[in-house]
């Protein structure tokens, strides 16, 4: 390579909404330098992607981000579910679901809880951790090219504020550039699937008696199936600011500018039953559903996360929660690669383990569409694939990857959800106590490999401590028991070793991601060669020698 180059990073993350943001927040957790550049000049101001389910609460927890998260969506906290109305005016009304969480029974599976931030408010939060914690983010800076080889990728960036440009070389380029990725395009990947669904233009308004026609029925998302004029009708303050989805039919050939203030206004009167309704348009923007997935979410040293790699119709906020979790996925295991404790051949995984999910969950979310009759979607129905959409929150999972003991062949995600600690799952929540201190079991994964083992595992962790110490690896190593000379206490009542499916001188190898990379039931003659050739297996280790 003999270009000039201007920047030296580890990785570039080309996209600064909520999956880029995400993956800035991720890696600088883990001390992992980069730069991020978004051509917009700053963070989304139009209110859209506002629901985090449990999973991505629980990553954003663990990354010490879920508080100001909360406190940033506090104006919507009491809004639960999806109504569905001719007009708000009628009393005939049905909710397709009124609470999100029914008796608090996800408590028993979680520390975290969903949670409806809008992403005008989530990506500054987000935006002000990653600075904190040492993220190089430049607004303003669009990717106008790049080549790699088998070293790194050499981009060039122009500012377009500007137009000076600059040459960044990078270990590894992570693309979260939206639908339209630049990024795969460049690389020519194709993508599979549906394709278009429907199409909806968002209007965002002031309607200050409007509040006074929705009364105390605090929903996420109001349907209005009025013949004439229907539409989403979504809070955003409860009291005087709403945005509507309208439907929009570009392959019938409509135009975009036919939705003039004056046209928006009266299909708002028409369909929430107002006809004098005060409407004050203050923004638009138009945005399509559709069902695709990249056939491949790597090229080399570079990357596709989010949008760039797999689009999913808006109901239940799939997509933006798969692409977080798609960051998530990646970033530890950059950091690992970077950092000589796990092979290069560790990243192939990315793309083995999220690319089937994606897939899974890109068809529950057209399914769940078509079952709540999503204005300006035609699909009929199916049956009996939205029975249980915490499978698709919690119970998603890796049957191939960077995982040892699993099944192959089993689904991406299960019809139902069950919390059983087997390889390629979730590693599932219990409260600990230590040192006084009241903490999930989810709040020990991050940063490192984690070995948990019970009373009877004495010999598994004393061949964690060693393994840990000979071969430079940060494996970290818990004893849950009752006995004060541990570390972790249960708290009564709960059985760690039958939550994660082994016996008191089990072991459980739990990833940075908090999924299980392998556990065993009991113990072994000799666990330090065992625990080697499993580390050996999931961090793809044999490239090191």
């Amino acid at each position: 390579m003999n270009a000039r180059v201007d920047d030296r990073v580890p990785v570039l993350i080309v996209g600064g909404s909520l999956v880029g943001l995400s993956a800035s927040l991720f890696l600088g957790r883990l001390g992992v330098r980069h730069l991020l550049v978004e051509k917009h000049s700053d963070t989304s101001h139009h209110p859209r992607g506002r629901g985090n389910n449990v999973r991505t609460m629980e990553l954003y927890r663990t990354a010490g981000a879920e508080p100001a998260i909360r406190a940033a969506a506090s104006v919507l906290a009491d809004n639960h579910g999806i109504l569905q109305a001719e007009t708000l005016t009628v009393e005939d009304h049905e909710w397709l679901f009124k609470e999100i969480d029914p008796g608090g029974a996800l408590a028993r599976f979680s520390p975290s809880g969903w949670c409806l931030c809008s992403q005008n408010d989530l990506e500054p939060v987000l935006l002000r951790q990653a600075v904190e914690l040492g993220g190089d983010v430049r607004f303003g800076t669009e990717l106008t090219s790049f080549d790699q080889d088998g070293d790194g990728v050499t981009a060039v960036l122009r500012s377009r504020e500007d137009g000076s440009l600059r040459t960044v070389r990078a270990d590894y380029l992570l693309a979260a550039d939206g639908p339209r990725s630049p990024v795969r395009e460049a690389l020519g990947i194709g993508q599979s699937g549906a394709g278009d669904l429907f199409h909806n233009v968002s209007v965002t308004f002031r309607a200050k008696r409007l509040a006074e026609v929705v009364g105390d029925r605090r929903f996420i998302a109001c349907y209005l199936t009025n013949e004439q004029a229907s539409g989403a009708l979504l809070p955003v303050d409860n009291v005087e600011q709403w945005v509507f989805h309208i439907p929009w039919h570009p392959d019938r050939g409509e135009p975009l500018d036919a939705f003039t203030d004056e046209r928006c206004v009266q299909h708002i009167r028409t369909a929430t039953g107002v006809p004098d309704l005060d409407v004050e348009i203050t923004g638009k923007a138009p945005w399509h559903a559709a069902e695709r997935v990249a056939e491949r979410y790597s090229s080399g040293r570079v990357f596709l996360a989010g949008d760039s790699a797999h689009e999913m119709s808006p109901t239940g906020a799939f997509g933006s929660n798969t692409g977080i979790q798609d960051a998530h996925n990646l970033a530890w295991k950059l950091a690992a690669v970077l950092a000589g404790w796990a092979g290069p051949g560790l990243l192939d995984t990315y793309g083995e383990e999220r690319r089937p999910v994606a897939v899974a969950t890109s068809a529950r979310a057209s399914a769940r569409s078509a079952e709540h009759r999503h204005p300006g979607y035609d699909a009929l129905p199916g049956t009996g694939r939205q029975k249980n959409v915490l499978a698709v929150a919690l119970g998603y999972r890796y049957p191939v990857g960077a995982v040892v003991g699993t099944d192959p062949e089993a689904p991406a995600i299960p019809d139902s959800f069950e919390s059983t600690g087997a390889p390629g799952t979730r590693a599932p929540h219990l409260w600990l106590r230590r040192a006084g201190e009241r903490l999930s079991t989810l709040d020990l994964f991050e940063r490192s490999p984690v070995l948990l083992t019970g009373a009877g595992g004495g010999a598994w962790h004393e061949a964690a401590l060693r393994l840990a110490e000979q071969r430079g690896i940060p494996l970290g190593a818990y004893r849950i028991s009752e006995d004060p000379a541990h570390e972790l206490a249960a708290e009564p009542g709960t059985n760690w070793a039958q939550a994660y499916g082994v016996g008191l001188d089990g072991a459980v190898l739990v990833r940075p991601d908090g999924f299980v990379a392998w556990r065993a039931a009991q113990s072994v003659p000799d666990p330090y060669p065992t625990l080697c050739e499993v580390l050996d297996a999931t961090l793809r280790r044999s490239a090191l020698g």
